[in-house]
C-alpha cells in the first residue's frame, strides 16, 4: 500500500452522479477531512445540453451516454431496448425528465428496515431541495425543502396539459395539486415540481461546483472506476483503495483512510463489486476474478419501470408546443430565446400533467388477478389499496426514445399519453461481459417476463386511451392516432393493447435494485441497512441500486436521498469512532 499526499483521500467516492455527488458534497462539509470524487465521464460545466433542460435528449447516443442496450427480451418481442444513463458529472440527473415524484410513503415501509421509514426517507429528500413556489401552485410546504443544493419548481402547463387534466378529473383522478410531493395519494392527478430554475435545469453536480466548491474535495473526471482493492485489518478485510483506468489508457490507485462509497448507478455498481470479487463465485469464476466474498445477490433484482407512449394528433392549433421545434424555422428562434434569455420551450422539459391510479375494480374480473396469489391486505402486485398501481403522464408535444422520429413537421399538432408500471414483478439482471472495466456489463431487464406485469400495464393503456377519448377535457379534440398510420386510439378491449405494449414498452429510466439492501437472514442482500457490503468493512453503496423493492414514483428524488442518508450514517460511524463532524 503506497500513501502519499497525491493519491490518499479520507473518503473515494466512485461515482459522480445523482448520489455520489450529494455524498461527496455533505462529506466535505467537514473542513478537516479529504474528499475524492471519482467521475468516468467528462466534467459538466461546458455541456450545454445539461444545463438547457430542452437539450436532454442530445446527451443520448453520444460520449456523454453509457450506451447500454439490452439483449434481445422474450416479454417485449425479442427487442433491444436503449438504455440512456447520463456519463458527466451529475450523471442522470444532467438528462432525466426533471421530475419530482417521491412515491408513497408506504412504498419505503414496504421495505422493513430501520431508519428507512417513508417519514424518515420523506425528511432526506426534502434536505436536497430548495423550492421555489408560484402563485398559482397550492403547495404543501411541509413536504419541501427550502435550504438544499437543488432548486425546483412548479411546471407551467401548456394548454394541451391543461385540457388532459380536466380529463383526469372527469375520469375518476381528482386533483391534489402537490400529491407527488406528498407521498399519500393512491388515486388523483396533480402537478410535478421540476428540478429546474430560472430557465436553467439543477443538476447533482450543484452539490460540488459553483457555490458549494470546497477546497478539501478533490473531483476527477475521465477516470473509471476498475475495482475495489481491500487489505486485512484487525482480523477484518476492509476496503481501502481504488483502481482507476484514466481516459489516456493508464491506470491510477488512490487510497482511503476510511471508507469507499460505489455510487455508480443500477447497473455500473454491481459491475464494480463484480471486478472486485464481490458477488456470484460461479460468475467470477467465468472471468479468472478470485472471490473474496460469495454475495448472490450482486447483479441480481434488477427492477425498472416499463411505459408506453401513445401519441395523438389534434387540428386545434395552440394547443400542443410542437410548433416552437418542428415547424419550419421555428427552432432557431427558439433557440436563441433560450440563449438570450433562458425562457421559452429550451427551459422547460415537454412534460405535462400527471397522475396516479389503482386498478383493482377494472381488473377484478381478469381470471389471472383473480386467481393470483396475494398477502393479506395486498392486491397481486404487493400493494394496499393507499399504493398506485400506475401513473399516467404527458407530453405536451410530440416527442420521447430515439425511436419516437415521425416529427410532425407540416403544422401538424401531437401529444402523447403514457401509462407507466409500477411494483413490476419481472426481475433483470447485470452481469459482466468482460473483466475489463472499459467493456460495459451486460444489463437484461427481462421486460414483462410476469404475466401480471403484462396485465397491469395493458389495461394501463386502455384506461389511458379511455382518458384521452373520453375525458371531458379532450374527447372532443383528437383526429386520431400518431403517426397517423397508426390506430390505437381505437382499441376498445385490453385484449387489443397486448401487441402494442409488447411492441412499445421501453424503459422509464428507473433501474434500480442491483445492489439491495436487506436484513440479516436474507440471503439475497448486498447491504445491510447502514448501505455497507456485507463481508467486509470501510465499504458501502449509495445510489438507487439499493433499493430492495422499487418506489411508485420516479427514482431522482429517492437517488438524492440516498445519498443524503449515506452521507449522514457515514458521519454518525465516525462520530461514534470519536472523531468530530459538524451537524450541517
Amino acid at each position: 500500500m503506497t500513501f502519499g499526499t497525491d493519491n490518499t483521500y479520507d473518503y473515494i467516492v466512485c461515482g459522480g452522479g445523482t448520489s455520489g455527488c450529494v455524498v461527496a458534497g455533505r462529506l466535505a462539509e467537514n473542513p478537516e477531512v479529504k474528499v475524492l470524487l471519482l467521475e468516468a465521464g467528462q466534467h459538466s460545466k461546458d455541456l450545454e445540453n445539461v444545463h438547457m433542460t430542452g437539450g436532454w435528449s442530445n446527451n443520448f447516443d453520444a460520449e456523454t451516454d453509457w450506451n447500454f442496450v439490452t439483449p434481445p427480451m422474450t416479454g417485449v418481442d425479442n427487442r433491444q431496448v436503449k438504455l440512456s444513463r447520463g456519463r458527466f458529472l451529475g450523471g442522470s440527473s444532467g438528462c432525466n425528465g426533471t421530475l419530482c415524484i417521491r412515491g408513497n410513503k408506504q412504498d419505503y415501509d414496504d421495505w422493513g428496515l430501520d431508519g428507512w421509514s417513508g417519514e424518515e426517507f420523506f425528511k432526506y429528500m426534502r434536505k436536497s431541495e430548495t423550492f421555489h413556489p408560484k402563485t398559482w401552485f397550492q403547495a404543501d410546504k411541509e413536504s419541501h425543502g427550502y435550504s438544499g443544493p437543488l432548486h425546483t419548481e412548479p411546471h407551467d402547463l401548456a394548454p394541451i396539459s391543461q385540457l388532459l387534466m380536466d380529463s383526469y378529473v372527469s375520469q375518476g383522478m381528482p386533483l391534489h395539486h402537490d400529491m407527488f410531493s406528498t407521498g399519500d395519494v393512491a388515486q388523483g392527478c396533480g402537478h410535478a415540481p421540476r428540478t429546474v430554475y430560472q430557465g436553467l435545469r439543477t443538476t447533482s453536480a450543484d452539490f460540488v461546483t459553483n457555490k458549494n466548491h470546497r477546497g478539501n474535495i478533490t473531483v476527477k473526471t475521465d477516470t473509471t472506476v476498475d475495482k475495489i482493492i481491500f487489505s486485512k485489518q484487525a482480523n477484518e478485510t476492509r476496503a481501502s483503495g481504488v483502481v482507476t483506468q484514466t481516459s489516456d489508457g493508464g491506470s491510477k490507485t488512490y487510497y482511503a483512510r476510511n471508507e469507499i462509497i460505489i455510487s455508480a448507478g443500477a447497473y455500473c455498481s454491481p459491475a464494480i463489486l463484480l471486478r472486485s470479487g464481490i458477488g456470484p463465485k460461479a460468475e467470477l469464476e467465468q472471468h479468472n476474478i478470485p472471490s473474496l466474498v460469495n454475495l448472490p445477490g450482486v447483479g441480481k433484482n434488477l427492477m425498472d419501470h416499463l411505459i408506453v407512449f401513445m401519441f395523438y394528433e389534434t387540428e386545434k392549433q395552440g394547443l400542443t408546443t410542437d410548433h416552437h421545434v418542428y415547424h419550419g424555422d421555428n427552432f432557431d428562434r427558439t433557440y436563441a430565446q433560450w440563449k438570450e434569455n433562458k425562457s421559452g420551450f429550451l427551459s422547460t422539459f415537454p412534460f405535462g400533467s400527471f397522475a396516479f391510479a389503482r386498478l383493482d375494480d377494472r381488473l377484478k374480473d381478469e381470471p389471472l388477478w383473480k386467481k393470483a396469489p396475494r398477502e393479506p391486505g395486498r392486491d397481486p402486485m404487493g400493494l394496499t389499496p393507499r399504493q398506485p398501481n400506475i401513473e399516467f403522464f404527458t407530453t405536451e408535444c410530440y416527442g420521447g426514445p430515439k425511436q419516437y422520429d415521425q416529427f410532425p413537421i407540416n403544422n401538424q399538432h401531437a401529444f402523447s399519453m403514457i401509462a407507466e408500471l409500477f411494483s413490476p414483478k419481472s426481475r433483470g439482471s447485470v452481469v459482466l461481459e468482460s473483466a475489463d472495466a472499459s467493456v460495459n456489463p451486460v444489463v437484461d431487464c427481462n421486460y414483462l417476463d410476469d404475466p401480471l406485469d403484462l396485465l397491469v400495464l395493458s389495461e394501463a393503456c386502455r384506461f389511458g386511451n379511455e382518458v384521452v377519448m373520453q375525458g371531458a377535457g379532450t374527447k372532443d379534440i383528437v383526429k386520431g392516432s400518431w403517426p397517423p398510420n397508426l390506430n390505437h386510439h381505437t382499441y376498445k378491449s385490453r385484449e387489443e393493447w397486448v401487441p402494442y405494449v409488447k411492441q412499445h414498452a421501453t424503459t422509464c429510466y428507473h433501474a434500480a435494485g442491483t445492489c439491495a439492501m436487506g436484513k440479516k437472514d436474507n440471503p439475497m442482500a448486498v447491504l445491510d441497512e447502514r448501505l455497507q457490503v456485507r463481508g467486509v468493512s470501510g465499504l458501502r453503496v449509495a445510489d438507487c441500486s439499493v433499493m430492495p423493492t422499487l418506489h411508485g414514483g420516479h427514482t431522482q428524488m429517492p437517488a438524492y436521498g440516498i445519498g443524503e442518508k449515506c452521507a449522514d450514517l457515514i458521519k454518525e460511524t465516525w462520530r461514534m469512532a470519536g472523531n468530530v463532524y459538524p451537524r450541517i
